[in-house]
Order: structure tokens, then C-alpha cells, then sequence
């Protein structure tokens, strides 16, 4: 199982919408409007790095109001 969390920049009044239709996408275990630099974090999970590379692409950056993510694998030791 490989893990990640989904950092989103949004446009403007745009975060919380973002973060409700990330969260009810299959394979994403939490998404949260915050503030800062990103305005959506998301945890996310896959059977591997492929099919997380595919549910990012296909799914999270399709959505209307995302600008940029950026993919933090999280490592296990």
C-alpha cells in the first residue's frame, strides 16, 4: 500500500468545494480546506505508485478550480 498526501492550490473561494469533491473520490482518505501556501490537503492511498500517479492525474486534477498539486509520497521505514 503506498500512501501520499495531495497538496492543491485552488482558485480563489474555491477550497472548500475542492476539498468536498476530493474527498469523495475512492482511494482519498481525508481532504481538508486549510490556509497557507496550499488550500487543500489531501491523504491518499493506492495499491502501488502507479495506480496513485493515475488516481492523481485522472481524478484529483480533472476537477474544476485546481490550479497546481504537488504529490508527497509518505515513506515508511
Amino acid at each position: 500500500m503506498v500512501q501520499a498526501y495531495i497538496l492543491i492550490q485552488t482558485d480563489v473561494g474555491k477550497a472548500a468545494e475542492v476539498a468536498r469533491e476530493v474527498g469523495a473520490i475512492k482511494g482519498v482518505t481525508m481532504a481538508e480546506d486549510v490556509t497557507g501556501p496550499y488550500d487543500v490537503i489531501v491523504r491518499a492511498e493506492a495499491r502501488n505508485v502507479d495506480e496513485l500517479g493515475k488516481l492523481v492525474v485522472s481524478k484529483v486534477q480533472n476537477l474544476d478550480g485546481i490550479t497546481r498539486t504537488l504529490t508527497c509520497p509518505v515513506v515508511h521505514i
